[in-house]
């Protein structure tokens, strides 16, 4: 495997980046909950909707990669994922009214669930044909 673990890491490094946001906003506050802080709600829905989202796609994106999926397919897949947590992410973790990085993150970050999860299903069905 080549490709997926260069994207694995560029996410783990931004995983990393929201993760502190979390620290931060939760520094000298209750470690648990948000204490009604609407900014640290944002902040932890940053970190969660990544956590919730990228890595079942790196999973799928594995997959595919063992499966000798196109090197172009497995860049394009992880380049839009990469692109699509970083907006989503900074429209949460950083900003305050920044829909477009919201829409156009959740909006990416969806298109390759779907295609990974359609290229998995094909490939998944090309196993079925051969037995």
């Amino acid at each position: 495997m080549i490709v997926t673990p260069f994207y694995a890491g560029l996410l783990g490094l931004w995983f990393f980046v929201l993760s502190l946001r979390v620290s931060q906003h939760r520094w000298g506050q209750s470690s648990l909950g948000d204490g009604g802080d609407a900014r640290l709600v944002r902040v932890v829905r940053g970190h969660g909707n990544f956590a919730e989202y990228t890595p079942f796609i790196l999973l799928m994106m594995v997959m595919l990669e063992i499966d000798h999926t196109s090197i172009y397919i497995l860049h394009g897949l992880g380049i839009a994922l990469l692109v699509a947590r970083l907006l989503h992410g900074y429209a949460l973790s950083f900003t305050q009214r920044w829909r477009f990085g919201r829409f156009w993150g959740a909006a990416l970050t969806y298109s390759v669930l779907a295609i990974a999860a359609v290229l998995c299903i094909l490939k998944g069905l090309r196993g079925f044909a051969i037995m």
